[in-house]
């Protein structure tokens, strides 16, 4: 697989980056092994492309046919995901959305997948972190929705393998009313923040995490594929008795118990409507940019459901709902072009100053294996 990354940088800055994760479910009429045949030949488990099934109105005939879609690790309040089903569902109210683990990690989603392989309630799609969605690329069926080509080259697979959907910021959440707003990452190892700070998950299994050791690591000297310094800098948080060993939901921020979390920007912008004193900081000096993965798995119980699904996410109607979450759509710039953007959930992205710094594959690779080996024993 060639590098995700190359001309990354300037398509997020364009983006307006720089501005600034299943049960019960009914059977599939078919199985992913065969898929649903639209008669002409091509298995819905097979095509690449709406077109290879006839068009559309095929493809949502044979979605409808299945009547479900599994879906796993979307929190509701992740990307405005709730809406987004929401919207899926009453768009094609055959068809039955069942959400699986919505706080499950990315490493979840392919452990769930090959667990349940073969079987209804298997995953259909799949929404991960880049150091897991790039490590299991053999999971993953070719695909390109419609607007495949506003899609810039970097942010996608050429096979269709899998495309970026949506990214941000990673940052610092932190409630106004309980510490003093943080100006660096360095302010967090104060005695105003003991017992404070969390991490959104293990970073050895999510995404989230992984970004906020990749940010920390790069404010302490560090960069996006040497992680030592932000497993140090974790290591003498705990010894603090700073860091708080928690994974924070909008219900630990809500009562007090998290008041100070490391999450993507979106994440964090979206509890500031139920924490009114709720703000968010991204370090000028570790502006790590970021987008997740999207993918269907090849093993897919509704292959036509799947392919439906992303055919709803990448329309304009399926990237502004991300958008008004808080999240920065992949097609943001050909939207923007065309007048189809919402200029006013645009307007609302949180303001960033500073570089961005894109990680690679190299970067996610390397850094995944330090990990491995290191984030246990140093902070557990």
């Amino acid at each position: 697989m060639p590098n995700p990354i190359g001309r990354r940088a300037t398509a997020l800055a364009a983006a307006g980056l720089t501005a600034v994760a299943i049960t019960a479910c009914s059977p599939p009429t078919e199985s992913g092994s065969g898929g649903t045949d639209t008669g002409g030949g091509v298995s819905a488990a097979t095509a690449t492309s709406a077109e290879e099934l006839g068009g559309m109105d095929a493809l949502v005939a044979a979605a409808n046919e299945e009547g479900a879609l599994n879906v796993i690790a979307l929190p509701p309040d992740w990307a405005n995901y709730g809406e987004v089903i929401k919207a899926f569902q009453a768009k094609y109210p055959d068809i039955t959305v069942t959400s699986d683990q919505p706080d499950a990690s990315s490493a979840d989603e392919i452990a769930t997948a090959k667990r349940l392989k073969g079987q209804s309630g298997a995953p259909d799609v799949f929404d991960l972190g880049a150091a897991v969605a790039l490590a299991n690329t053999d999971m993953y069926a070719k695909y390109k929705v419609a607007t495949w080509d506003d899609v810039p080259a970097d942010f996608k697979d050429p096979d269709g393998l899998w495309i970026n959907d949506y990214g941000g910021y990673m940052s610092i959440g932190y409630d106004s009313s309980k510490v003093p707003a943080p100006t660096s990452v360095q302010d967090l190892m104060g005695a105003d923040y003991k017992g404070k700070v969390a991490l959104n998950g293990n970073p050895t299994e999510a995404g989230a995490a992984f970004a906020g050791v990749q940010m920390v690591a790069i404010a302490e000297g560090g960069s996006a594929g040497d992680l030592a310094k932000g497993v140090e800098f974790f290591k003498e948080l705990k010894a603090a008795g700073n860091f708080l060993p928690v994974d924070p939901t909008p219900a630990t921020v809500e009562s007090g118990q998290t008041p100070v979390v490391i999450d993507w920007d979106y994440l964090n912008a979206s509890l500031s409507a139920k924490v009114p004193t709720w703000e968010v900081f991204v370090p000028s000096d570790a502006v790590v940019a970021g987008y997740y993965y999207q993918a269907i798995n090849v093993d897919a119980p509704h292959p036509a459901a799947a392919r439906l699904w992303q055919e709803f996410l990448y329309s304009d109607e399926g990237q502004n709902l991300w958008l008004k979450g808080g999240a920065r759509p992949v097609r943001f710039d050909a939207m923007k072009e065309a007048g189809t953007l919402d200029e006013a959930a645009a307007a609302a992205l949180p303001a960033v100053d500073g570089t961005p710094v894109v990680p690679t594959q190299e970067d996610a690779e390397s850094g995944k294996t330090y990990l491995a080996e290191n984030w246990a024993n140093a902070v557990g």
